[in-house]
């Protein structure tokens, strides 16, 4: 590409230049005929106060900057540099603002007409890129980044991810770049002239498109794989010694260590298979569960020719297992076998409905973008599953209208069935050997049988089954949700979908019995009922939440039977009536359109075809939401309990209602247990007072024969942990919140400068959470920490993890989901604080219900239920601590309980035998001192 770019990264007082932030270092990158010609780099004198969290971000201070110019100083340099150049840098606006203000400031007149920023660019050319901050694409791309946050770094790192986004731009096939030109247009000036620049340097070549890629309809995407099963090398005999299983693994783990626990589950897995019979197993972290139920599983399902499903909680761990243990296995075993990754539907691209939204006009700024990206990413994704992507909150409400949720047209009249990625994870499903999935895809696949048949699975991150049966098997309804379809449908005059399937519906020369103008005011009905619903819902809150002392927290209500005996609920379900008779009615006239255009398919465009396409999965979703205001509202089952739901201003357009099953082992036991000839459920996390009694009675495993183990973890914790209990905190129902609050924050102070920070904080309610973080936050004693609060600080659970791991001095405060799941090895994790025990709180919806049918059955409510629940929790947040043999810490409990109550000590046998130390904090404090100087 002809002509000269600059690459402009500044670091700044702050966030804006109108506000009188200042820039105090400034570098150019000069690029011209695809590479790098020059660098310019200065420190700059702000003539303002830098703040303490620039300096630790970037490690500038006045002392760097005291002898610096002033901007005004090398004015006339940049503005040379920048004159008559395009501008690119990573988060244009930002780094724009800034040199133009500075510029002005100087009595320069702005240079800059033309920009390109590497972060929109990114987002399009690298479709599956984990993140587009400059610091992680570096790593991901491998570019050179040795100074993050300091401009001169940050620059050259900018323009090398540049010519690395230019190179592939240019390795694009010319049809797609045609069809990024043309989707450019809605987009800023510079980005189309990019593409048209390239697409006018290849139209003047003649080109062939690569093998592994086809061209179909005017998209270029990649060839689907079919591969071969190969016949086995050697002898398919399970290696059942322990030198058979060092023998193959040894060689191709790196670091690998021999341990007993992971052979002798190995072996359990195995027997539970060859037997028929389910396995419950507790495998301690660092016992390598992964690998020991899939070496079993894989050479049971080959020898035997049948089919082993995996399942796990998250789909990140599905994609885990299958880029790393499985990746290994396929080198390690002496045969080759087959794996599938299987999720809903709606996780896969519908070929036709996109290929048909490329032509629409108008598109907004994320759909434009969320285009551009999947037709890079059709170049190469072999599965079109959405999880590969990164997409934006726009992003992903434009792939909801373009996934894969159902099928109005015939496979004979769809052009893209052959190409259906669904269809083809089905496949690949049906001839793999192994096929991994998700809880909540298991789930559906025991109602409706969605999974290729398998008489054998393994269930990891058992202790989430019975929550996520819970929840799939559930219902819920939100008053945004309901207004979003409202919108999308919109009467005859605002023109969208049902304005368009009217008009198809006239175009095949058909009348349907109920009229247009019905149903628009239909729609006009269901709009008002709406509102209506959910103020009455959020008023039965409100009312409830006064009393509450709790100001902050989300309300909850559940719907009691002394709530449905009121005259409040009378009036919410009289509304709901109405709702659904409107809801009927709109019903109706769809469908009724539907049926008449379904009989003339063969006379529809492939874009009429699309939309119809896109109308059916809309009326699929109508019809549930229906049967969701019938269910949740206007009937009742004392096999199920029903709550309101908003935040904690109880505001109408926030509140939701959620119906869940009190239990679920009834629906296990018959569709789980009983269909299947062996069910292995394994977890770090299964046991309570040394039993599996209550995860047991919780699944419904209880009337089978199973067998029951516990592999203790390798890990030495006698030598690498000390429990710490300070004696000196007072009663939490003794105290005001604030006041034990205060005694927190005030311990937590402590606990970080001796241990400089590399801290996690584990709270059970986010109110506590809040008030801590605030507190903390104001205290001048911590000012050299990152303080970290989920809820709080901005950014996911796993950005807030990274961002923890990358400062020395970081305090992280966690909530529910920071109990389990998060992996922070080595010195970035030194000290676990639990806060509270991790009791749920009895007015929970759920846990009251709970308690409440325990009782009913004769049982005590808290040793049957609350106490088994918070000790398994509990033993999940000790987890978080030591996560390899080298790691070492402290771990304090701040609840008084663990020591004074009866129960206290079954929370203390849940964990591996280690040193405790009660007493004073400051008694405790060079205690913690000295056991973290040990190595």
């Amino acid at each position: 590409m002809a002509g000269k770019y600059v690459v402009v990264d500044v670091e700044t007082t702050g966030n804006s230049y109108v506000k009188g932030s200042r820039v105090i270092q400034i570098s150019a990158v000069i690029v011209e005929n695809s590479r790098i010609t020059d660098q310019y780099t200065s420190f700059v004198n702000p003539e303002v106060p830098i703040p303490s969290f620039i300096k630790d971000l970037t490690g500038i201070g006045e002392e760097e900057v005291a002898k610096a110019p002033r901007f005004g100083e090398i004015a006339g340099e940049i503005h040379s540099i920048l004159d008559g150049s395009i501008f690119v840098a990573h988060n244009v606006k930002f780094d724009r603002s800034f040199v133009a203000g500075e510029l002005e400031n100087a009595g320069f007149v702005n240079p800059i007409e033309k920009t390109l920023d590497t972060v929109e660019l990114a987002n399009i050319l690298l479709p599956e890129a984990n993140s587009y901050k400059l610091e992680e694409l570096s790593d991901q791309m491998e570019l050179e980044h040795i100074t993050p946050h300091q401009a001169d770094s940050d620059a050259l790192a900018t323009a090398e991810l540049f010519l690395m986004l230019l190179e592939k731009a240019k390795n694009l096939p010319v049809a797609t770049l045609q069809k990024l030109c043309k989707l450019s247009k809605n987009l800023n000036g510079s980005i189309l002239s990019f593409f048209e620049s390239i697409l006018k340097e290849k139209e003047g070549r003649m080109e062939s498109i690569p093998d592994e890629l086809e061209f179909y309809r005017g998209i270029v995407l990649k060839k689907k794989q079919f591969s071969d099963k190969e016949a086995p090398i050697q002898s398919l005999a399970y290696p059942k010694g322990t030198e058979d299983k060092i023998e193959l693994l040894q060689p191709l783990i790196k670091e690998f260590e021999s341990r007993n626990g992971q052979f002798e589950m190995m072996d359990t897995v195995y027997e539970s298979f060859r037997t028929n019979t389910h396995a419950v197993i507790e495998a301690g972290t660092g016992v390598g569960k992964t690998i020991g139920y899939l070496l079993p599983s894989i050479y049971f399902s080959v020898d035997l020719k049948e089919k082993i499903i995996i399942s796990t909680h998250t789909i990140q761990l599905q994609h885990q297992i299958l880029e790393k243990e499985i990746k290994v296995l396929k080198d390690a075993v002496p045969f080759s076998f087959r794996t599938a990754l299987i999720k809903g539907r709606e996780h896969y691209i519908n070929m036709l409905r996109f290929e048909q939204t490329l032509w629409e006009p108008d598109s907004s700024y994320d759909e434009t973008i969320t285009k551009m990206k999947i037709l890079v990413w059709l170049l190469q994704t072999e599965t079109g599953d959405m999880d590969e992507l990164n997409l934006s909150s726009g992003g992903k409400l434009y792939w909801k209208r373009i996934c894969n949720d159902g099928s109005f047209v015939d496979k004979g009249n769809d052009p893209w069935t052959y190409h259906d990625f669904y269809l083809h994870s089905k496949n690949l499903a049906a001839n793999a050997d192994i096929i991994v999935t998700n809880h909540s895809m298991l789930v559906a696949d025991l109602k409706h049988h969605v999974l290729p048949k398998s008489p054998y699975i393994v269930i990891d991150e058992a202790h989430h089954l019975e929550k996520s049966v819970r929840t799939k098997l559930g219902r819920m309804l939100d008053y945004n949700h309901i207004k979003f379809l409202l919108g999308k449908l919109g009467t005859t005059e605002k023109k969208k979908k049902f304005y368009i399937l009217d008009r198809y519906t006239a175009k095949v020369s058909e009348v349907p019995s109920v009229h247009s103008f019905i149903v628009d005011n239909a729609i006009d009905g269901l709009e008002s009922e709406t509102d209506d619903l959910f103020i009455l819902l959020s008023q039965m809150l409100k009312s409830t939440r006064s009393s509450n002392k709790v100001k902050n927290r989300r309300a909850k209500l559940r719907v009691s039977d002394q709530i449905r005996s009121g005259a409040g609920w009378q009036k919410v379900m009289l509304c709901a009536e109405r709702f659904l008779d409107f809801h009927k009615l709109i019903s109706q006239g769809v469908e009724e359109r539907l049926a008449l255009i379904n009989k003339n398919q063969s006379s529809l465009s492939t874009a009429e075809l699309a939309f119809l396409e896109e109308m059916t999965g809309f009326h699929e979703e109508w019809s549930e939401m229906g049967s969701q205001v019938k269910h949740l509202l206007s009937t009742k089952e004392n096999s199920e309990v029903t709550w309101l739901e908003s935040d904690h201003q109880c505001m109408a357009n926030r509140t939701s209602v959620h119906r869940q099953p009190l239990n679920i082992n009834q629906f296990l036991s018959e569709r789980l247990f009983k269909e299947h000839k062996s069910v292995v459920l394994t977890s770090a996390s299964l046991t309570a007072n040394n039993t599996f009694k209550f995860f047991n009675e919780e699944i419904g495993i209880n009337s089978f024969e199973r067998i029951e183990k516990r592999y203790d973890s390798p890990f030495s914790y006698e030598e690498q942990v000390k429990l710490l209990i300070p004696t000196d905190l007072p009663e939490i129902n003794s105290v005001s919140m604030e006041e034990y609050t205060e005694s927190i924050a005030c311990h937590l102070i402590a606990v970080a400068n001796a241990t400089e920070g590399r801290m996690l904080v584990l709270f059970t309610s986010h109110e506590m959470l809040r008030k801590t973080y605030e507190l903390l936050d104001d205290s001048n004693e911590l000012s050299d920490f990152i303080l970290l609060a989920h809820g709080v600080s901005s950014g996911s659970r796993s950005r807030l993890v990274k961002s923890f791991q990358q400062f020395q001095k970081a305090i992280l405060l966690g909530t529910s989901s920071f109990w389990e799941g998060i992996d922070i090895p080595g010195e970035n994790l030194s000290c676990l604080v639990v806060v509270r025990l991790p009791f749920s709180p009895i007015d929970d919806p759920v846990t009251s219900a709970k308690l409440e049918s325990v009782q009913k059955s004769g049982r005590n409510p808290f040793s049957a239920f609350s106490l088994p629940e918070a000790i398994i929790q509990f033993k999940q947040g000790f987890g978080r601590l030591i996560r390899q043999k080298t790691d070492r810490g402290v771990f304090f409990v701040f609840d008084q309980r663990i020591i004074t109550s009866v129960y206290g000590k079954a929370f203390l046998r849940s964990i591996p035998s280690i040193k405790v130390e009660k007493g004073p904090l400051d008694d405790l404090i060079p205690s913690v001192e000295n056991w973290l100087r040990k190595k």
